[in-house]
């Protein structure tokens, strides 16, 4: 099944203060969600632990059926790769460490550090595990979305692109893959006005399970069917699309009530994570940093009022 499951899914960077703990959702097959919050509550971290990038220091999520995934940065933070390079990074897994081979190997024989061996057996795997298949994908993607033909993959640079053009090559190839989860992180970011209404109807028309984060309200209004709000101690999801999103925030906080009971409703979940860390870290000193961070936090509601 196409679907996606997360529980109790924390996260602390290295040497830092957790920015999100007790987060579960879940996304059906054929949905397309939104996460969204304020600025670095978690919404591209939760993207990079589903798709393997980062890990949770708790909880577990399953994603079911094949997936693909894109970062906002795709194409942009290494301008002088091939086209190749690039695509391989947003390929299936399998086919992403025999594409990296590929190149690799391709690099050593020029140089003369391989007698040809490496590169005959890096092409056989590239080959066996669907290689060919997916440079027909590339090909007709690029023809879709790149103003001018691209002859030789290996050859064209990344930088020869606009920003846009690359962004809307990766998008096509992803949306038209019949991948069964697509993690997309602010696919609407480098595009043009038209290029964004030809992404929404993309979107629209998909039938892959999506999860996306995107700060751009209108386009969460046209595509998104649930919304999954991420608030540092947990999450709450919206049911509906974009467009209904501000009502059942309103509604939500009626239903909380004055400030004083938000107040004394978080300081209790704080409270009772800290506990939970503290005992964890009691059974293995490992957890003494997330205990400490738990602690951090509650004290911090405690003195000041905050969260």
């Amino acid at each position: 099944m196409s679907s996606i499951v997360v529980s109790e899914l924390a996260y602390a960077p290295p040497g830092a203060d957790q920015i999100f703990f007790d987060v579960s959702f879940g996304v059906a097959p054929g949905e397309h969600a939104a996460i969204v919050g304020a600025n670095g509550v978690g919404k591209s971290t939760i993207l990079k632990i589903l798709s393997g990038v980062y890990e949770a220091d708790e909880g577990d999520f399953a994603v079911g059926g094949s997936m693909l995934s894109m970062t906002q940065d795709v194409g942009m933070s290494r301008p002088d790769d091939s086209l190749r390079e690039m695509l391989i990074e947003v390929a299936p897994a399998n086919l992403r460490a025999a594409g990296r081979a590929l190149v690799a190997a391709e690099l050593a024989l020029a140089d003369g550090t391989d007698d040809g061996m490496g590169y005959a057996e890096a092409l056989a795997t590239w080959g066996d595990l669907g290689g060919y298949e997916l440079e027909a994908q590339w090909a007709a993607s690029a023809q879709r979305s790149v103003k001018t033909p691209v002859d030789d993959f290996s050859r064209r640079k990344v930088s020869e692109l606009s920003g846009g053009e690359r962004k809307r090559l990766v998008l096509d190839l992803l949306l038209t893959s019949g991948a069964d989860v697509l993690l997309l992180d602010e696919p609407d970011n480098y595009l043009d006005i038209p290029t964004r209404a030809w992404l929404e109807d993309q979107i629209r028309a998909c039938k892959s399970t999506i999860l996306m984060v995107s700060h751009d309200r209108a386009l969460l209004e046209r595509v998104a069917t649930k919304v999954i709000v991420i608030e540092g101690s947990g999450c709450w999801v919206h049911g509906g699309s974009y467009a209904t999103f501000p009502e059942a925030r309103a509604k939500r906080q009626e239903q909380l009530g004055d400030d004083l009971k938000r107040w004394e409703v978080e300081e209790r979940r704080l409270f009772h994570h800290m506990k939970i860390m503290k005992q964890r870290a009691a059974q293995n000193f490992k957890n003494a940093t997330k205990a400490n961070a738990a602690e951090t936090r509650w004290e911090a509601v405690i003195r000041h009022g905050e969260w």
